[in-house]
């Protein structure tokens, strides 16, 4: 990546991205948050400039910089990320640990971050907009959507299909073939061995609807 990167987000998930942005070789500008109390906070050389919406710095964002946007909570990641697209005509870039494995047979879409030691297998595709945690494996032929988030140490087994704006729990287990429908969320260990039905919380082993 030749452009620098500003990062949307200074909380847990903006720092992990700064540190993969700086494994890769890639110049980070600056982060942005809404939280005034984070702002002029230092990361090294990397500063806290100001909010999310300061056009200041967002409109910095186009041909000769790129963005990443690093916050957990969807709803929030999905306003900024349709504001860059809309406005700034900038698809944000993914953030890769260069610790992951991926499969030259996997897809990747846009704005992910793939963290420390992920393993994502031959024939998976991982949508856009996506949080895959350290640790996480996917296996062959695995499907998630966009905007889904998948805990630390989650097992993905072959097969699986996750639909867009699920959340995985860290260290949960999918069996394979299994389904999780639309923003529907698995619990921290759970083991799933049936398909998990749209907007519903599973959790557990095996895991049952709560």
């Amino acid at each position: 990546m030749e452009n620098p990167v500003l990062i949307f987000g200074a909380g847990d998930i903006g720092v992990q991205a700064l540190d993969i942005f700086r494994r890769n070789k890639v110049l980070v500008y600056g982060l942005l948050d809404d939280k005034k109390e984070l702002h002029g906070q230092e990361y090294g050389d990397v500063s806290v400039l100001g909010d999310t919406d300061d056009t200041g710095f967002v409109n910095i964002v186009g041909e000769k910089c790129e963005a990443f946007v690093a916050i957990g909570e969807r709803s929030v990641r999905e306003r900024i990320v349709e504001t860059l697209i809309e406005d700034r005509k900038a698809m944000p870039v993914n953030a890769i640990h260069d610790t992951a494995v991926v499969s030259e047979m996997a897809e990747i879409g846009h704005g992910n971050l793939i963290a420390a030691r992920v393993t994502v297998g031959p024939k998976s595709k991982v949508g856009s907009h996506c949080l895959v945690q350290a640790g996480a494996i996917l296996d062959t032929w695995v499907q998630v959507g966009n905007y889904v988030t998948i805990g630390s140490g989650a097992i993905i087994n072959d097969r699986v299909k996750i639909a867009d704006g699920a959340f995985i729990g860290s260290g949960a287990i999918i069996v394979a073939g299994i389904e999780i429908g639309k923003n529907a969320r698995v619990g921290a260990g759970s083991v799933v061995i049936e398909n998990v039905p749209a907007k519903a919380t599973y959790f557990g082993n095996p895991a049952k609807k709560v």
